[in-house]
C-alpha cells in the first residue's frame, strides 16, 4: 500500500518535524549541548515512524519534493550572499592558513572515501556519500547533492546522505570541545576567564517587514539568474548542483553591492535571516522523508568509511592544524571549530568554540576567522571538489 503527500502536506510534515525537533531537544539537553538542529531531531522521529509503517503495516509514504527543492535553492543562494571579500583582509595569516586547511580537509576527505570504497569492492558513490559532502557539507550540502547521486545510480541517495551527515555532525560537536581540552590542558594553554562584560562583542542586526520583502525578491533574482549560469556550465559536460549557479549569482550580486558606493545595498540580516528559515523547513522535510529500510544493505560500508572519517579527522586537527594555526590558545581554540565545521556545519563550529571559551577565556580571531571560513569558503570548496571527484567515477 502506497500514500502519496503532495508539496503543501510535505511542506506540513516538515514544519511539524521542526516543532516536535524543537521540544525534543529543549527536553533533552544533551541535543542542545552537542547541537543537533531541531529539525534533524525531529525529522528522525518522523522517519522512524515512516519505518515502522512500512515494516508493520507495509504502507509506504512519498513525499512531493517541489517545495523542498524550492527551500534548498533559496538556502544554498542566501549562502553565496553571505561571501563578502572584502572582509578577508580581516583575518591575516590565520584566515589563509584555515582556508587551504579547509581545501586538503576536504580533498582528503573524499580520497578516503574513494579509496576505501574502491580497496574494499564497493560502490564508490557509497565512498564519496561519507566524504565531505556530508562531512565538510553537513546535511543541507548532503540534501543538494542528493538528486546527483540518485541520477548516478544511488536510488536511496537522501537516506545515506543524511544519514552520514548526521553521524559526522555528532562525531563533530563530540570530538571538538574535548580535543581543545585536551590540547589546552597538555600544552599549558589555560587562563584566567574574561568578566561577562568582555564577553559581550557585536551589535544586533536591525530587521524590518520591508527588509524581509527585499530579501526574498534578491534571493529570487539571483536564483533566477543562476538557472542560466547552471545552464552555461552544463555546456561544459561537467556535473554540478543545481544551486552552483545560483550561489555564484550571490557572490557577484554581494561583492558588486559592496565594491560600487552608490549600488543599492542588499539586506543582509534579512536574507541570512530566509536563508535560515529555508534550510530548518528544507531539512525538516528532508529528514522526514527518510527511507531507513533502504539503509540495510549500505550499513557496513558505510560505516566503515564514516570511522575512518572520524579519526583522520582527530589525526588532521590535532597534528596538522593546531600547529599550523599558530600552536597557542586561539589555535586550539580554532581546532574546535575546525571538528565543528569539518564533520558538521558552522553552527557545530561556533557552539564548539563558544564551549570552550566558556570555560577559558574569550578570543576574538577565532570567532572572527571560522564564521568567515564557514560561511564564504567551505560551501564553495567542498562543491567544486565534490564535483570533481563525481566527475572522476
Amino acid at each position: 500500500m502506497t500514500l502519496e503527500l503532495d508539496m503543501l502536506q510535505t511542506a506540513a510534515v516538515g514544519i511539524l518535524a521542526m516543532l516536535l525537533g524543537s521540544w525534543i531537544n529543549k527536553s533533552v539537553k544533551v541535543l542542545q549541548r552537542i547541537c543537533i538542529p531541531a529539525p534533524v531531531t525531529g525529522g528522525i522521529v518522523f522517519s522512524l515512524i515512516t519505518l515502522a509503517l512500512y515494516g508493520i503495516f507495509g504502507i509506504e509514504i512519498f513525499f512531493q519534493g517541489t517545495l523542498k527543492d524550492i527551500c534548498m535553492m533559496m538556502f544554498f543562494t542566501s549562502v553565496g550572499f553571505q561571501s563578502d571579500l572584502s572582509v578577508l583582509r580581516k583575518g591575516g595569516r590565520p584566515l589563509i592558513v584555515m582556508v587551504v586547511l579547509v581545501a586538503v580537509l576536504i580533498i582528503c576527505q573524499n580520497a578516503i572515501g574513494l579509496g576505501i570504497s574502491r580497496g574494499c569492492g564497493f560502490d564508490p558513490l557509497i565512498g564519496l556519500a561519507a566524504g565531505s559532502v556530508t562531512q565538510c557539507g553537513g546535511h543541507g550540502t548532503a540534501a543538494g547533492f542528493s538528486p546527483m547521486f540518485e541520477q548516478m545510480g544511488m536510488p536511496s541517495a537522501t537516506t545515506v546522505l543524511m544519514a552520514a551527515a548526521t553521524f559526522g555532525l555528532l562525531g563533530g560537536s563530540l570530538m571538538g570541545g574535548p580535543l581543545a581540552e585536551h590540547i589546552i590542558r597538555r600544552k599549558h594553554l589555560r587562563t584566567e576567564g574574561p568578566s561577562d562584560a568582555e564577553l559581550q562583542h557585536g551589535e544586533e542586526a536591525a530587521f524590518s517587514a520591508s527588509g524581509y520583502a527585499k530579501a526574498v525578491y534578491e534571493i529570487l533574482l539571483a536564483a533566477g539568474l543562476g538557472t542560466l549560469v547552471s545552464k552555461a556550465l552544463a555546456l561544459t559536460g561537467l556535473s554540478f548542483p543545481s544551486y552552483f549557479g545560483a550561489l555564484v549569482v550571490a557572490v557577484i550580486m554581494r561583492n558588486v553591492s559592496e565594491a560600487i558606493p552608490r549600488c543599492p545595498k542588499l539586506s543582509m540580516p534579512e536574507i541570512t535571516s530566509v536563508g535560515g528559515i529555508s534550510l530548518a523547513l528544507f531539512l525538516g522535510m528532508a529528514m522526514a522523508s527518510l527511507r531507513l529500510w533502504e539503509l540495510s544493505g549500505l550499513a557496513l560500508p558505510l560505516l566503515l568509511v564514516l570511522a575512518a572519517q572520524i579519526l583522520f579527522m582527530l589525526i588532521f586537527a590535532r597534528a596538522v592544524a593546531f600547529p599550523l594555526l599558530g600552536g597557542d590558545y586561539d589555535a586550539a581554540v580554532m581546532v574546535s571549530g575546525l571538528c565543528g565545521f569539518g564533520l558538521g556545519a558552522t553552527p557545530n563550529a561556533m557552539a564548539n568554540m563558544s564551549a570552550v571559551c566558556g570555560k577559558y577565556r574569550y578570543s576574538t580571531t577565532p570567532f572572527i576567522i571560522v564564521p568567515i571560513v564557514g560561511a564564504m569558503f567551505v560551501d564553495l570548496i567542498n562543491i567544486a571538489v565534490v564535483s570533481i571527484f563525481l566527475n572522476l567515477i
